[in-house]
């Protein structure tokens, strides 16, 4: 137990890497303890990568306020840029697939913050979420439990933002900001790309054996 803390303390360590005076670029989690964090109960994860159409794009984009990025006056947006393709991460148990993740980055004050955001498939609301990496000053608390955890159980037809129904980090609103964006982007991106896909496909179905 002994030798598990300290080869624990020394990763930490080497995860944080100065990269200016008083901001760090910290990396908490990698892809695999990641996913291994949000789908702890999975006989396995399915990654399935789609490139979004215009059509696709301009419907998420209305549904994001114009834009796939979250630029804020005061944010590192320049090191964020739009694109197009993303892989979804299925947790399958009883060759099921029960719950999806998406890793996003969004940016924040200092700099890049990734997050991974876990949905339920059938609801596409937030099942689970974490920081895996952050260059951030005052934002460092984006990453405790009890900011992330007001997330949980959010979907489409809640606000998610920052005064409404999400409490911001204290002297890190742009921080808070990037996690309600990347919370809600998630969210729209697997709706217009499975859901309403799956719902068009049933009703398809069900007009095709009208007409026989």
């Amino acid at each position: 137990m002994i030798i598990r803390r300290v080869a624990v303390g020394v990763l930490l360590v080497l995860s944080i890497v100065v990269f200016s005076k008083n901001c760090l670029a910290v990396q908490l989690l990698t892809q695999e303890q990641a996913l291994e964090k949000m789908f702890p109960e999975a006989d396995e994860i399915v990654a399935e990568t789609r490139v979004l159409t215009s059509t696709e794009t301009a419907r998420i984009k209305e549904r994001l306020g114009g834009s796939l990025v979250h630029y804020q006056k005061g944010s590192k947006s320049e090191e964020i840029e739009e694109k197009v393709e993303y892989t979804f991460y299925f947790a399958v148990k009883n060759s099921q697939k029960t719950a999806v993740a998406v890793i996003e980055e969004q940016p924040g004050k200092w700099g890049p913050v990734k997050f991974i955001i876990a949905l339920d498939t059938a609801t596409a609301k937030v099942e689970n979420l974490a920081v895996m990496s952050y260059k951030e000053k005052r934002g460092r608390p984006i990453a405790r439990r009890n900011f992330l955890k007001q997330f949980i159980g959010k979907g489409s037809e809640d606000s998610i933002k920052v005064r409404k129904d999400i409490r911001a980090i204290s002297g890190a609103t742009i921080s808070s900001d990037a996690a309600c964006f990347a919370v809600k982007k998630v969210i729209a991106l697997y709706e217009e790309l499975f859901l309403k896909k799956e719902a068009e496909g049933e009703a398809c179905g069900l007009e095709k054996e009208d007409t026989d």
